[in-house]
C-alpha cells in the first residue's frame, strides 16, 4: 500500500506491452592532460582523510599527458574485456565507500545500521511536524514530510533494489530486513493522526499557504490526499484493521509472485510430435522416445511457434495457460483484501481508490472509456491478421475456415520467417554491441538535452557485482545531474528481466538540514570521511551544488540481461535495443525532473505517464537518422544499411494489433478484478477472464479449462493501472509525430524539440497536473481538463500512423505454398 509518505519503489517491469509477460548516455572529448581534469565532481573526494596517490586509469593515462576521448572510452568499456578490466581496478590502498557511495553500507550488517539510523532521524522530523505551532513552523511542514518521505525511501528503494538484485545472499537478507523494518514504521505513520492534523492546519491558513511555491502546493495536496486514502480519519478500530490489511496484502502479493505456478509442471509427448523444432532445442529433455517440456520456459514457447504438430501445440498451449489452484486462489484472496482495504477507506472499489493517487484518468469509467475507444479502433486491424492466419493455416489443412488459439504463435512465425530480408539476424547484431548502442545513446541525448554520459572509476565497494560500469550525467549547462549504474550483462544469479531503479530520488537539502547534521554528535560518528557538511546530509552520497542550491542527485540502476561470447562484445538483436532503449527513456526522467521535493522527482509522476518517456524512445530506436547512431558496426564503425531497416520495422511491427488486443483484455481485466466484483459472493476470476475475451476478442478465446490470470503478475505491483502501458503507448505515437516526426522541425535529432519536451513534459516529474503538460506539449488544449472525453481522444490515436507505414508491405506477406522444413 502506498503511504502517506509516497512509497513510489518505482520500478517499471518489463512491459507486457512490449511483447509477451511480465528507463543516458552522453558523449564528450574531455583532456586529461592534468590531474584537475579527472576530478570528480563528488565532494567527498575534496579532502579525503588519508591522502594516497590514484593510480586509477585515468589518473595513469593523465600522468602519460594522454587525452582521453570519453566517447570512445564510453563504448570500450562495455566492449573491450581488457579496457574495463584496466579501468575498473581499485587500488588496494584504497579506503571502502560502501555500496553506491553509502557510507553506512561498507558491510552487510551496515543495512540494519542505516535503517536503524533513518528511524531515529524520522522521528525527529516527525516531533517537528507535531510540535508546530508558529506560522513559521507552519510554513515548514509540507519541507519537512517530503524530508521525511525522503528519510524512509532513501532505505526502502536501495533495500528493495539490493534484495532482488544483489548476489550476496547475505546482502539480500539483511537488505530485507532493514525493508521489514522500515516499512512497518512507515505504515504507523499512515494511520497518525496527528501528521494530517498539522498538513491540514497548514493548508487552511493563508499566511501559510502564500508563501509555498507551486511545486509546495502540488506536494501539500498528495500528501494530504494519500491521508485521506489510508483511513487517518477513521476511529482507531478502523485504523488498525487497515494496518493489519495492508500487511496482509504485502505478504500475499508476495506469496501469490513468489509461489505462482502453472498445474501441471510438464507437459510429456513424443519427440515425434515435435518436429519443426531444432533437434538439438529438445536433446536434453528426451528420453526413451519422449520429452519433457517444462511448462514455463523458452522451450515451450519455441514448441508452440514451431512445432508442426497441432495436437501437440494444443496440450502446450493449453498447459502454459492453466495457472495452478493454489496461485489462482491467491490472486482471488488479494483480490478481496484490495476491496476490503478500499471499502474501509471509504471506496467505492480498489480501482476507484488507486485512480485518484495522482493517476490522469481518475476514475474507472474514464479508464473504461480509453480502452472500449481502443478497442474499436484497433479491431479491424486484428481481424486483417486473423485472416491471413487462417490463408496460411489453408496451405497446411486444406478446408480452414479459423484458427485456434494455439495456432497464432505458429503462423505467425511462419509469416515473420518469409518476411525476413537478406540481412540475417547475426549479421544484424553486429552493428548493435551494447558500446556502440550506449555511444550513440549518449550523442542521442547530447543533441535533444544537452546531457553525456562519463564513465566513472569506482571506488572501493561502490558495487554490487564487477561487471556493473559506473556512468556520470553532465549537463552542459548544469553540471553533474545524476549518477548512472549499468548493470547489462548476463549472469546465471541474475533476473532475466530489464528494469530501471531509482536508488534515490532527486531533492533540495537546506542549510537548516545541514546544520543539524553538524550539530548532531551521533551523525559525527556515524558518518566517517565524509567532511563536507552536504555529504554529511547524504550519507557520503553524491550532490550537487549549484548557485548555493544543494541537492542530492538522482541515482539511478539499469538493469539488462544482455548474452555475450568470452573475449567479444554482447551483440543486441534489434528487439534488446528496443528493451535498452526503452529503460534509458525512464532513466532520462529521472535526470531531467530534478524537482526539490522528492515527492514529485523523477518517475515519481502520474503512474499512467510514467511510461510515456520509455515508451518514446522506442520510437526513437525505429528511426533512421537515430539508427545511424546507435547502429554501427563494431568493428569498422559503418552505419547500419538504410536498406535494412524497412525489413526491421515491419517484421517487428506485423502482429501488433492483435497483441495490442491482448493487452486491452488485460487491462479490462485488472480493471474488473478490482472493481466492486471483487467482493461478491460469486467473484471468479476465470470466468471473468473468459467473458473478456469473448466480448472483446477478435482473436479466438482461450479454452474454458484454462486459467491464465494466474500468471499475470503485474496485478502485484500495477494492480487497477495496467492500462498505463496501453495509454501511454498512444500518447508516445502522438508525441512522436507532433514533436519529433521525421523531417520536422529538424526530426528526431534537433535540440529545439528536445528542449520542447523537456521544458513542457519532463523537467515537471509529477509537480505539475499532467493534462496541462501533455496539452502544452502537443499544443492540444482538448487534453487540458482530463476527463472521459480527453481519454477517450487518446484512445483514438492509437496505432493510426503505424498502419499506414505497414499496409504497402501487406502484399509481401501472402502465403506463396509450403516452405522446405529446412528452411525454418
Amino acid at each position: 500500500m502506498i503511504s502517506p509518505l509516497r512509497l513510489r519503489l518505482r520500478v517499471p517491469p518489463s512491459s507486457l506491452l512490449r511483447r509477451v509477460s511480465p528507463p543516458g548516455q552522453r558523449r564528450w572529448l574531455l583532456s586529461t592532460s592534468t590531474p584537475q581534469a579527472t576530478v570528480s565532481s563528488d565532494p567527498a573526494t575534496e579532502a579525503p582523510i588519508r591522502r594516497v596517490k590514484s593510480t586509477g586509469y585515468l589518473q595513469r593515462l593523465a600522468d602519460k599527458r594522454i587525452n582521453v576521448d570519453e566517447d570512445k572510452l564510453l563504448r570500450e568499456i562495455f566492449d573491450s574485456a581488457p579496457v574495463w578490466q584496466e579501468f575498473s581496478q581499485v587500488p588496494h590502498t584504497a579506503i571502502d565507500r560502501g555500496l553506491f557511495r553509502n557510507r553506512h553500507l561498507v558491510r552487510h550488517d551496515g543495512f540494519l545500521v542505516y535503517a536503524r539510523i533513518s528511524l531515529r532521524r524520522a522521528r525527529a522530523v516527525v516531533e517537528k511536524v507535531l510540535s508546530a505551532a508558529t506560522v513559521d513552523e507552519y510554513r515548514a511542514i509540507v519541507r519537512h514530510l517530503d524530508r521525511l518521505s525522503d528519510i524512509l525511501c532513501r532505505v526502502l528503494d536501495m533495500t528493495d533494489f539490493v534484495r532482488v538484485t544483489h548476489p550476496n545472499p547475505m546482502y539480500q537478507r539483511k537488505a530485507s530486513e532493514a525493508w521489514e523494518m522500515v516499512y512497518e514504521y512507515m505504515n504507523t505513520l499512515n494511520t497518525m493522526t496527528g501528521l494530517n492534523v498539522q498538513l491540514g492546519k497548514a493548508m487552511e491558513n493563508p499566511e501559510v499557504t502564500a508563501s509555498w511555491s507551486e511545486e509546495e502546493m502540488v506536494v501539500a495536496q498528495i500528501l494530504r490526499l494519500d491521508f485521506t486514502k489510508s483511513a487517518v480519519n477513521l476511529p482507531k478500530k478502523a485504523r488498525d484493521k487497515f494496518v493489519m490489511l495492508s500487511s496482509e496484502i504485502s505478504r500475499t502479493q508476495s506469496a501469490f509472485i513468489n509461489e505462482m505456478s502453472p498445474e501441471l509442471a510438464s507437459v510429456a509427448l513424443p519427440s515425434s510430435k515435435l518436429w519443426g523444432m531444432a533437434p538439438l532445442e529438445t536433446r536434453g529433455l528426451t528420453r526413451g522416445g519422449m520429452t519433457y517440456l517444462p511448462t514455463l520456459s523458452p522451450y515451450a514457447t519455441s514448441a508452440l511457434r514451431r512445432a508442426d504438430d497441432a495436437e501437440a501445440r494444443r496440450l502446450i498451449f493449453n498447459a502454459s495457460r492453466t495457472a495452478s489452484t493454489r496461485t489462482v486462489g491467491q490472486l482471488e484472496h488479494l483480490m478481496r483484501l484490495r476491496g476490503e482495504l478500499a471499502k474501509l477507506s471509504g471506496f467505492q472499489s480498489f480501482a476507484h481508490l488507486t485512480l485518484q493517487d495522482r493517476m490522469m484518468a481518475r476514475t474507472p469509467e474514464a479508464v473504461d472509456s480509453f480502452l472500449r475507444t481502443l478497442a474499436l479502433y484497433n479491431a479491424p486491424a486484428v481481424v486483417d491478421e486473423r485472416e491471413l492466419l487462417v490463408q496460411w493455416k489453408k496451405k497446411q489443412v486444406p478446408g480452414a475456415e479459423s484458427i485456434d488459439p494455439w495456432d497464432k504463435d505458429y503462423y505467425s512465425s511462419l509469416i515473420r520467417e518469409r518476411m525476413k530480408s537478406a540481412y540475417k539476424d547475426e549479421d544484424l547484431r553486429l552493428y548493435f554491441s551494447v558500446g556502440t548502442v550506449m555511444q550513440g545513446l549518449s550523442r542521442l541525448f547530447k543533441k535533444l538535452y544537452g546531457l553525456r554520459l562519463v564513465p566513472k572509476e569506482l571506488r572501493a565497494g561502490e558495487t554490487w557485482h564487477p561487471d556493473v560500469r559506473r556512468l556520470d550525467v553532465i549537463s552542459d549547462i548544469d553540471g553533474h545531474v545524476a549518477v548512472l549504474y549499468c548493470d547489462l550483462f548476463h549472469r546465471p544469479d541474475k533476473s532475466p528481466n530489464p528494469a530501471h531503479f531509482t536508488i534515490r530520488c532527486s531533492r533540495e537539502i537546506t542549510k537548516d538540514e545541514m546544520a543539524e547534521f553538524e550539530q548532531d554528535p551521533e551523525e559525527h560518528y556515524s558518518i566517517i570521511n565524509v567532511p563536507l557538511p552536504e555529504t554529511k546530509a547524504n550519507d557520503g552520497m553524491d550532490v550537487s551544488n549549484k548557485s548555493g542550491v544543494v541537492k542530492q542527485l538522482p541515482t539511478i540502476a539499469l538493469i539488462c540481461d544482455f548474452q555475450r561470447a568470452p573475449g567479444e562484445p554482447g551483440f543486441l538483436s534489434f528487439f534488446q535495443v528496443e528493451t535498452l532503449l526503452h529503460e534509458m527513456g525512464h532513466a532520462v526522467h529521472s535526470i531531467l525532473a530534478r524537482t526539490s521535493f522528492q515527492n514529485v522527482a523523477g518517475t515519481r509522476c502520474a503512474t499512467d505517464l510514467a511510461e510515456l518517456p520509455s515508451t518514446l524512445m522506442e520510437y526513437f530506436a525505429a528511426d533512421p537518422s537515430v539508427l545511424k547512431l546507435i547502429g554501427r558496426h563494431y568493428k569498422t564503425g559503418d552505419p547500419l544499411p538504410e536498406s535494412a531497416i524497412p525489413d526491421i520495422m515491419r517484421i517487428t511491427k506485423r502482429f501488433e494489433a492483435s497483441e495490442t488486443e491482448n493487452q486491452i483484455i488485460m487491462a479490462m481485466l485488472d480493471q474488473t478484478l478490482h472493481s466492486p466484483q471483487a467482493l461478491e459472493s460469486s467473484f471468479d476470476s476465470t470466468e471473468i477472464y473468459h467473458t473478456l475475451q469473448r466480448l472483446h476478442g477478435k482473436m479466438p478465446p482461450d479454452p474454458k479449462e484454462t486459467r491464465w490470470q494466474g500468471f499475470f503478475g503485474h496485478l502485484s505491483g500495477y494492480g487497477a493501472t495496467y492500462y498505463s502501458y496501453l495509454f501511454d503507448r498512444a500518447l508516445a505515437q502522438r508525441v512522436w509525430k507532433v514533436v519529433f516526426n521525421s523531417g520536422v522541425k529538424g526530426g528526431a535529432l534537433n535540440r529545439e524539440n528536445g528542449e520542447w519536451l523537456k521544458e513542457n513534459l519532463l523537467k515537471w516529474g509529477g509537480s505539475r497536473d499532467p493534462w496541462r503538460c501533455l496539452a502544452d506539449t502537443l499544443e492540444d488544449d482538448r487534453l487540458a481538463n482530463g476527463g472521459e472525453s480527453a481519454m477517450a481522444l487518446v484512445g483514438s490515436w492509437h496505432g493510426s500512423s503505424d498502419k499506414k507505414i505497414l499496409s504497402k508491405h501487406f502484399a509481401l506477406e501472402e502465403p506463396h505454398g509450403e516452405k522446405n522444413r529446412s528452411d525454418r
